[in-house]
């Protein structure tokens, strides 16, 4: 797989397989419900993968066709939920997730590129995550790419203290 292979799209509800973009986030996830964290994405339905793809901007990392990354960007208007990404001038992101057995290849890498492109162009000033306290191995990439601890939050629909990670999109 050469990066020049994948190209990053948004998705397209009426060609793309919703249960297969699901699919992908339980695989993705699996490692993180095996530490006994319930992710919204390590069971989610397909309605709900939808209805998330929905409340942002929902990209696609397609290779051969196939579905083998994505992630949602929530332009500054439509980040909500924290005092932190409550804030007028910070996007974030969310249901992140490449193919397990793609992963450390750069896939993640471009869709994070992707995404915070897009928050320079909304006019963003951070781009911002939130994962659980638990999830050192992401806590870990996400560091390495700039992103740094602002807060903790409680997100009713997980079983963890979330940490939200933000980076400055001000070069």
């Amino acid at each position: 797989m050469a990066p020049e292979t994948i190209t990053i799209r948004r998705l397209d509800e009426t060609h793309d397989s919703i249960p297969r973009l699901t699919a992908l986030l339980h695989r993705a996830y699996k490692r993180l419900a095996d530490m006994g964290l319930r992710f919204l994405a390590t069971h989610q339905t397909d309605e709900q993968t939808l209805e998330r793809a929905r409340d942002g901007e929902c990209y696609l990392a397609i290779e051969d066709g196939e579905i083998i990354g994505t992630i949602t960007y929530y332009p500054p208007a439509m980040a909500h939920g924290t005092p932190w990404y409550d804030r007028p001038d910070v996007a974030s992101l969310g249901q992140f997730a490449v193919e397990p057995a793609l992963q450390g290849r750069g896939i993640g890498n471009m869709l994070l590129d992707h995404v915070e492109s897009l928050a320079r162009r909304d006019g963003a000033a951070e781009m911002a995550l939130d994962t659980s306290e638990k999830a050192h191995h992401l806590i870990e990439y996400y560091g390495r790419h700039g992103y740094r601890f602002v807060e903790h939050t409680q997100w009713s629909v997980v079983n963890y203290r979330s940490v939200v990670m933000s980076r400055s999109l001000i070069e």
